[in-house]
């Protein structure tokens, strides 16, 4: 037999786990009930047996059970009226077990092989034939079956009765119209057996696989529709604790020059304004504050520059290099200001002379990289970074997972270099 691979799930079923006996064909369990997208048939108390997978034993349990439920009425009522005629209650009974016993048999028969059959871990290939070989075993069995109930059953009822001699049968039909009746008869025959013995069923069972494919699509696509919310409420809350952390220190800084520097202090107001009129209506709107491009980015970076500019007296100095091609490429928004406010905070504030602070963007191939670069006092010993840098990180990793990265270094002679890198495939 050709090898296949068996899902998980199946093996864990060899080994008599809580999903025993999983079919190779499906990949689910034979044991548990589908979803209700995957059912053919209503919830009836009739069709509750579809609920669970085609040929799997608890269909086979049910349907069994029903078809038996079904078959005892006649049965019985046929055993009356024996036993009404006057053959006795021996014969009554023997009617009835015959009727019910055979047509209990014809219902089960196919089916039941073809529970064995979906029961073995066959490749699918093989499991679809060996299904199929199964029915039609069913239908020789349930020709058999009949055969035998039929003549026992006119053994009963010709016992004790004289049964009048009469006309052979097809007496006055010549010898085609005998084959055409024969072959009619047969036809019809083996309809009613495959039909009543599992052949309805065989439709479902073909149809199964791809109904349960597309329920764990609709299931799969569900999942990446709930990750992506969860995502973006958790980016939204990462990016509500950068926002607040540049205000509050942008509003002290204005704060500490109100009273020894009125008219500068009023300057920094104004620029303030001016940043907040560009940043605030993005934040607000929840679907554009998660994405946006690197030129809004930039232009943040610039209005946010020239805001610190002004509060260090003419000490900060700051350009931007970044081709036009590469503005309107996606870019996560808070994460290039928290790098210059960085910059600013650590590296230069700290140092008398002030300093310089450049923002280079370039395409390397299949990356984008952007750098925040300063000649300020450089990295201090011990770990590097706080909560501005924990969240990149953190923001970094909840929309590109380990396609991108936040690097640190010391640069050459004095100051840092902090550079973020993020998949160019994520442009638009």
């Amino acid at each position: 037999m050709a090898s296949t691979h068996v899902p998980p799930t199946a093996r864990e079923g060899r080994s008599g786990g809580p999903d025993a006996r999983v079919s190779s064909l499906s990949g689910y369990s034979l044991q548990r009930p589908l979803p209700a997208e995957v059912i053919v048939g209503g919830s009836a108390a009739w069709s509750r047996y579809r609920q669970y997978p085609v040929f799997s034993a608890p269909w086979l349990a049910r349907r069994s059970l029903l078809f038996m439920a079904l078959i005892a009425p006649p049965a019985l009522l046929l055993g009356a009226v024996a036993v009404a005629e006057g053959h006795g209650y021996r014969a009554g009974l023997l009617m009835f077990a015959l009727q019910f016993t055979g047509f209990s048999l014809m219902a089960t028969a196919g089916p039941a092989f073809a529970t064995w059959v979906r029961h073995r871990h066959w490749s699918e290939a093989h499991e679809r034939r060996g299904v199929m070989i199964a029915v039609l075993l069913g239908v020789v069995s349930s020709f058999v079956v009949d055969h035998f109930v039929s003549a026992e059953v006119m053994r009963l009822v010709a016992t004790g009765q004289d049964v009048p001699a009469g006309p052979p049968d097809g007496a006055g039909i010549g010898p085609v119209g005998r084959v055409v009746a024969l072959s009619i008869n047969i036809v019809v025959l083996l309809l009613v057996y495959a039909l009543f013995g599992g052949g309805l069923a065989l439709r479902a069972y073909f149809s199964e696989r791809r109904r349960w494919d597309g329920h764990r699509h609709r299931q799969e696509l569900e999942d990446a529709q709930r990750r992506a919310r969860d995502a973006d409420m958790r980016l939204g809350v990462l990016q509500a604790q950068v926002e607040p952390h540049f205000l509050f220190n942008t509003l002290a800084s204005v704060r500490a020059l109100v009273r020894q520097e009125p008219a500068q202090a009023e300057a920094m107001l104004d620029a303030l304004a001016g940043f907040l009129r560009t940043t605030i209506p993005r934040l607000r709107e929840d679907s554009i504050a998660l994405r946006s491009t690197l030129g809004q980015q930039l232009d943040i970076c610039t209005t946010y520059l020239a805001l610190m500019q002004l509060r260090m007296g003419g000490r900060l100095q700051y350009g931007v290099q970044a081709d036009a091609s590469l503005r309107a490429h996606a870019f996560p928004p808070a994460l290039l200001i928290t790098l210059v406010e960085n910059a600013i905070r650590h590296g230069l504030e700290a140092r008398p002379g002030g300093g310089c602070i450049d923002i280079v963007a370039v395409r390397r191939e299949d990356r984008l990289q952007v750098e925040v670069i300063d000649d300020g006092t450089g990295l201090k010993p011990g770990p590097v970074g706080g909560v501005g840098l924990a969240n990149v990180r953190e923001q970094l990793l909840q929309r590109f997972g380990d396609r991108a990265r936040l690097r640190l270094r010391s640069r050459d002679g004095q100051g840092v270099v902090a550079g973020i890198e993020v998949p160019w495939e994520n442009g638009t």
